[in-house]
């Protein structure tokens, strides 16, 4: 992780990892790379959300506030995205992500997503199948843990 932004670049990781290096640095080019610092909050909770965020460096938190406590959703890492549904159905945030540890992103929009996979169609299949996977993934967990939740 650069801590200077001086060359920042897309890692092999996550949902990047099939894309070869000159597709990665193409890509990269199309969002920009943010720097969050410890305890800062990236998205915030019922805002407009509609941005899709990769996980370069650091540990953020997602998290919600039920019945006036704040819960944790889960911890982000390395190679995670963050924002996968709201990059398709732009709407309010459903959890604040805060950073825990400084932490480095790479944010990219919809409309410049668009862009890129007008320009590299292949390599945006890619990356689409594991925003795919990603969302999957995530769906089937939910629906474990409310699965689980009606047995009590």
């Amino acid at each position: 992780m650069s801590t200077d932004f001086s060359r920042p670049e897309l890692p092999a990781k996550g949902i990047i990892e099939p894309l070869g290096d000159d597709d990665r640095l193409l890509l990269s080019s199309y969002g920009e790379f943010l720097p969050v610092h410890e305890r800062q909050v990236l998205i915030e909770e019922g805002r407009q959300q509609n941005s899709l965020y990769f996980v370069i460096g650091g540990t953020l938190h997602a998290s919600t506030i039920r019945s006036g406590r704040q819960v944790l959703l889960g911890r982000i890492g390395v190679g995670e995205t963050i924002g996968e549904i709201n990059i398709f159905h732009p709407g309010l945030a459903s959890a604040t992500v805060t950073a825990i540890e400084f932490s480095q992103v790479w944010r990219i929009d919809r409309q410049s997503l668009e862009d890129f996979m007008n320009v590299s169609p292949l390599p945006a299949s890619h990356l689409l199948i594991g925003i795919s996977s990603t969302l999957s993934r995530r769906l089937r967990e939910t629906n474990e843990k409310v699965a689980m939740m009606g047995q009590i």
